[in-house]
């Protein structure tokens, strides 16, 4: 069996504990102990670790079938295995020093990150001196290290360049500030730094990363060749599709027997109406898998053959990122007008997908407007004038 589809089988063989944690998990706004211990146990947090510290070394595509296959149990537990696997490839970007010190002591080492540069820096002998808070840090609870993002300023406060860093989580505090509609599990809390010390060989430059010019001397793992930030963004969407995908067999499933109120029909799946609208939903489904694989094949064929991806290339990643995300929020929409308001009450899961669902989509690389704006652009060979990181 190869490794994508023993990581899935991992990933399915876990559904029913982390259904059972789910509900427990949005309540207390963390994924449960018992989820991120039985997700550690399979090797799910090193499915985008270097091999040479017992990972998978996963691509792109790899990544969403496990991802998606997570998050059809939790979709709160699919996003921070996700950004915690895609933080565990940040740090395969970095040299084998940093690689050593996050990962060379202990291989189970958990990375959290926010790549925005909130953060600032001002350079010391040896190093930076970092301060900032970071907001919605995914798995931060459940992290060693984070990957920050900051913008380095002389003694003016102008900022000089834009640049990333791992930081262990003995430097950095936590804040419970996760208080949300969705996606509550996951954790997504705040991370302050005040004048710690950065060495200056962790510092990575946020132009290097944008250009693929990445400081590994590991030049044989196609994994770390990925284009930089289409790579993030495809960690996003993973969890959707498993949440889809968990949405529409809790439907069909009760379909069977489900009533419709105030109708002649006993069962859902007797209505022409809501037959035609379960297909709706399937086919909303199956087409954001169609975007979303297209996005990551394109994605490793580039790694494999030592390339960035061009402009329009990126662009067009983007575009499919957001357009998945988008057709897994109407179909599911869909699904809940079929299963009727019973998806509403508390103890149902379709009212957890859907406040999950509807959150993860608003992420700020996947919002509509803005990727088929850059997307337009890139076809009409325009400059990209709109987003800082593409």
């Amino acid at each position: 069996m190869d490794d994508r589809s023993s990581l899935v089988a991992r990933a399915e063989r876990l559904r029913p504990i982390l259904a059972n944690n789910a509900r427990q998990g949005a309540a207390d706004r963390r994924v449960a102990e018992s989820s991120i211990a039985a997700l550690a146990e399979a090797g799910l947090f090193k499915v985008m670790l270097p091999r040479r510290y017992g990972g998978y070394e996963a691509g792109v595509r790899t990544s969403l079938d496990v991802m998606a296959a997570v998050a059809y149990g939790d979709g709160a537990a699919g996003w921070v295995v996700s950004l915690v696997n895609h933080s565990a490839w940040d740090i395969g970007l970095c040299p084998t020093r940093v690689q050593d010190e996050v990962f060379g002591a202990d291989p189970d080492t958990r990375v959290c990150g926010s790549l925005a540069p909130v953060g600032t820096a001002v350079a010391v002998e040896g190093g930076v001196r970092l301060s900032g808070r970071w907001g919605y840090v995914s798995g931060s609870l459940h992290a060693q290290w984070a990957v920050l993002g900051f913008n380095l300023v002389d003694e003016t406060g102008a900022v000089i360049e834009g640049a990333v860093a791992p930081v262990p989580a003995a430097d950095y505090t936590v804040s419970d500030t996760w208080f949300t509609a969705g996606m509550r599990g996951s954790g997504s809390n705040t991370l302050s730094a005040e004048d710690v010390f950065v060495p200056w060989h962790r510092v990575v430059l946020r132009a290097r990363l944008d250009a693929g010019d990445y400081p590994t001397e590991h030049k044989d793992e196609i994994t770390y060749r990925s284009g930089f930030y289409p790579t993030h963004t495809m960690g996003l969407i993973g969890p959707l599709l498993g949440l889809g995908r968990a949405a529409l067999d809790h439907v069909l499933d009760a379909a069977g027997t489900k009533r419709v109120a105030g109708t002649v029909f006993r069962r859902q799946a007797d209505s022409a109406g809501l037959q035609m609208l379960l297909g709706d939903a399937a086919l909303l489904i199956d087409t954001a898998h169609l975007h979303a694989y297209r996005a990551a094949d394109d994605l490793d064929d580039h790694a494999a053959r030592g390339e960035q991806p061009s402009f329009p290339a990126r662009a067009r990643v983007r575009a499919d990122a957001s357009r998945a995300a988008g057709q897994v929020v109407d179909a599911i929409t869909i699904l809940l007008n079929v299963h009727g308001s019973g998806g509403f009450v508390d103890s149902s899961p379709l009212q957890r997908i859907w406040q999950d669902a509807n959150v993860a989509a608003r992420h700020v690389s996947l919002l509509p407007g803005i990727s088929s704006e850059v997307y337009g652009k890139a076809l009409l060979g325009l400059p990209n004038d709109v987003v800082l990181s593409l």
